[in-house]
């Protein structure tokens, strides 16, 4: 690879291109810093990367070569894996991501997942024989086949940047299809390394991988509203899941929208509590709360409420924010000054409406610069209270006690969620009744791991529309078609 990372430049029909608008700068959450700058694209540099995006799929043989689609997937692996370190540096830098995270699903387990990927564009069976039928008395053949949808048009946040973009590119262009990816202005750099690498160290044909950074949040509703695009596959907030669904809808292309979580850690009683509840504050330090599937409300019987409170408290208090580059620090910084606000912001409003801040509530008195903000508890509150209802993306816990196994079901169902959530307890019997009665898309039961390649992700409600990963996410990016011929024999 010729050029340093990350690149300063957009990937459009197989080209490395300037942006129309120059370059806007990127920063560094935990110094404050401008740490580089990325290409800024325009209207007419999206416009361009969709008119790539569509000849790459309608004129070329891509869509039809499985064996050649697994072929780059794999290649972009090993490329990826030549630049790792290049590339965790930049997503620390950029994201403010943990080194222990990029160890895991900030970046190496990413890259490695895209092998999983590379073995369904050759194993999946993209053609099914239903057999011989006489639907109004004619005999036919009738033959299920899958195909590509077409140009997909990825929308990604700046929360996880690899994660979630090889999340997409990876079953999408195994699928047959070709992208245009628009990933969110506060990680710019990490997608345009990956345009780079794709330009310089993969076959992937020109066109079929369009990456456009931009500072101009617009460019993502042109994406979305433009009629040349099939698919529109978007994460982030629910709020804006909302304005892209309307805006799809003007075409009436397919969208995959995986949004944002308020899920529920049930502790049952039985359980182990303080064990149990450090977990459970241990979890939302991760990458400093700034994860749709975390687990913000802390559920536990009225009985070991107190018990509760003090082991969270516990947990919490010795989790120290930190640098991280530090390969021991687990709760690094908030994205941005706007998202530290946001945060604080729902800090003031649990005060206000009698919450009580058990540990935590303010910013590390140790870091006199970056974007970060103590591991809080929060007490005192139902789960009728704005800091249990609504998404915070931050190191906050919310303790809310219920009294019995149906009214912890009823209070992990009552929000406008349903992405994730955790039980825990011993006896078997009462945790099956538990995950039954818990209406989410992913649960984990005694600490568990849900996530993984070949598992599908995704909510209910209004946490998205759609699966991502696994066989499930991998046919988001598929369309069926039945092929009916009269007058052929079984055989």
């Amino acid at each position: 690879m010729t050029s340093l990372l990350p690149s300063t430049r957009l990937l459009i029909g197989g080209k490395l291109v300037e942006g129309a608008d120059g370059v806007f700068a990127t920063v560094n959450p935990a110094t404050e810093a401008v740490i580089g700058h990325a290409a800024n694209a325009d209207a007419a540099d999206m416009d361009a990367a969709i008119t790539a995006a569509r000849a790459a799929f309608d004129d070329t043989d891509w869509s039809r070569e499985h064996a050649f689609r697994a072929h780059c997937l794999e290649q972009l692996r090993t490329a990826l894996g030549a630049h790792l370190e290049d590339l965790r540096a930049l997503t620390i830098a950029e994201a403010g991501a943990p080194a222990m995270l990029t160890r895991g699903p900030q970046l190496d387990g990413p890259v490695a997942d895209l092998a999983y990927s590379a073995e369904l564009a050759q194993t999946y069976c993209w053609e099914t024989d239903l057999g011989v039928a006489q639907p109004m008395g004619i005999k036919t053949r009738r033959v299920l086949r899958r195909e590509p949808v077409g140009v997909v048009g990825a929308i990604t946040p700046w929360n996880f940047p690899h994660q979630i973009t090889f999340a997409k590119l990876g079953p999408a262009l195994a699928a047959g299809n070709t992208v245009v990816l628009k990933p969110a202005p506060d990680t710019p750099g990490c997608a345009a390394a990956v345009g780079a690498i794709i330009a310089e160290e993969t076959d992937i044909p020109a066109g079929v991988v369009n990456i456009v950074t931009s500072s101009d949040h617009g460019l993502g509703a042109q994406l979305t509203e433009d009629p040349r695009v099939d698919l529109i596959s978007f994460t982030g907030s629910t709020q804006t899941g909302r304005a892209v669904m309307r805006s799809a809808a003007t075409t009436l292309k397919k969208a995959f929208l995986e949004l944002g979580g308020k899920s529920a850690f049930i502790v049952l009683d039985d359980a182990n509590i303080a064990a149990a509840c450090g977990v459970a504050a241990f979890s939302v330090c991760v990458h400093a709360g700034q994860g749709c599937a975390i687990t913000t409300r802390l559920l536990v019987s009225r009985s070991g409420y107190d018990e509760a409170v003090q082991a969270a408290a516990a947990t919490l208090a010795g989790i120290r924010p930190g640098d991280p580059t530090d390969p021991r620090t687990v709760c690094g910084p908030l994205i941005s000054a706007r998202q530290r606000a946001r945060v604080e912001r729902y800090l003031e409003i649990a005060r206000s409406e009698g919450g009580r801040i058990v540990v935590g509530g303010g910013r590390p008195a140790h870091l006199e610069r970056g974007f970060f903000v103590e591991p809080t508890l929060i007490a005192g509150v139902s789960n009728s209270a704005t800091v249990a209802r609504e998404e915070i993306f931050g190191p906050v816990l919310v303790v809310i006690p219920y009294d019995g196994d149906e009214d912890a079901i009823r209070l992990a169902n009552d929000s406008p969620y349903g992405l994730s959530g955790s039980v825990w307890g011993t006896d078997p019997e009462r945790i099956r009744r538990v995950t039954n009665g818990v209406r989410t898309g992913t649960l984990s039961v005694n600490g568990g791991v849900w996530y993984s390649a070949d598992a599908p992700f995704g909510g209910y409600k209004q946490s998205g529309i759609g699966r991502e990963m696994g066989v499930a996410g991998f046919e988001e990016y598929l369309e069926t078609k039945l092929i009916a011929t009269a007058g052929q024999e079984e055989h």
